[in-house]
């Protein structure tokens, strides 16, 4: 695919979910408090599904797909808190389907807040059927056990891996970075970096082959939050080759296109540090936006590091990719310090 052409999602079975385009907007606040770049942010907590999120665009292919399959029954898995999960849940509401949760206890520890509030108590809400797993369970093996019960009662089921993180879902973001290229040059912005949260790998990859496939090479950071650099890198390129083959413009990700930066998950995923702590605070008192501590919180400590070690500087434009995700403050309510 070259740069002149387009490319076409329409002939992938989708269903409307989210609210878009969700905004692109400037945070002059943040901005002069860095006294760094000036600094977008892209509201992809605005996408409208159950308090927003990124996953609610790859849920439009995801479910798109199930309900072309004949799906009555939706089987995903996450941690305890998952942003995911709760927007699956929510979908599978609207579109009259039932869904079978498999949560992982993903944090050592956890409080009393943690396993009852924030996206936990949203899932149960939303009448999802909720199953739970130690950390470490083989999930493939798990969720298949389900899908074969699911059918023993006559049902039809339709599997939706953790994030919705698969070629299918990732066009969720293919057609977000088509989006946001729309949106520069609609506010005549000359962007020298987009950031984001970077953990089952959908939005990552699909950003990578929306932009990629666009014609633009304009460089994308993620910032990781649950696994090494390399496993991490490898994770999203897989992800990335494929989504591009799917979407007709092979090869046009590189190996060199993926950026993950790993150096801020901290004891491991789920679990707060001090920066992420430090950067929710800052959003929420600098521009009164909330972010989550687990994806978004820790994503933005990075990008704030960057600007502060001189490696995002003044004169240039960044864009934040704001993956949603707030209510999973509410379950952290005991671990935040104000």
């Amino acid at each position: 695919m070259n740069k002149d052409q387009k490319m076409d999602l329409s002939k992938f079975p989708r269903v409307s979910l989210a609210h878009l385009p969700t905004p692109l907007e400037l945070m002059p606040r943040l901005s002069e408090h860095l006294n760094g770049p000036d600094i977008y942010v892209k509201r992809d907590d605005c996408t409208g599904l159950a308090t927003g999120g990124n996953k609610t665009r790859k849920l439009e292919f995801s479910l798109g797909e199930a309900l072309r399959l004949g799906a009555d029954t939706i089987i995903t898995v996450g941690a305890v808190q998952s942003n995911h999960v709760r927007q699956t849940a929510a979908a599978a509401c609207k579109l009259g389907l039932s869904c079978e949760v498999l949560l992982e206890h993903r944090v050592d520890q956890p409080s009393e807040t943690y396993t009852s509030s924030g996206n936990i108590f949203l899932d149960r809400i939303f009448g999802a059927n909720l199953r739970e797993y130690p950390g470490g369970t083989d999930f493939d093996v798990a969720m298949a056990e389900v899908a074969d019960e699911v059918r023993a009662a006559g049902g039809t089921p339709y599997l939706v891996p953790g994030g919705a993180s698969n070629t299918v879902g990732a066009l969720g973001y293919v057609d977000c970075g088509i989006e946001l290229l729309n949106q520069f040059a609609e506010q005549n912005l000359s962007v020298d970096h987009i950031v984001t949260a970077t953990g089952s790998a959908g939005t990552h990859a699909g950003l990578a082959v929306g932009l990629r496939a666009s014609g633009s090479d304009l460089p994308i950071l993620g910032i990781g939050v649950n696994a090494p650099q390399d496993v991490q890198e490898e994770r999203v390129y897989k992800l990335a080759k494929e989504t591009a083959e799917l979407v007709g413009a092979p090869g046009c990700v590189a190996r060199d296109d993926i950026i993950a930066d790993c150096n801020y998950i901290g004891p491991g995923y789920g679990e707060p540090t001090e920066s992420m702590n430090e950067a929710v605070l800052m959003l929420a008192r600098q521009e009164g936006l909330l972010f989550d501590p687990v994806y978004s919180g820790k994503a933005l400590a990075g990008m704030i590091d960057y600007v502060r070690q001189r490696r995002f500087t003044k004169g240039q434009t960044i864009v934040f990719l704001h993956t949603g995700g707030s209510a999973g403050l509410f379950a952290y309510a005991d671990s935040l310090t104000l």
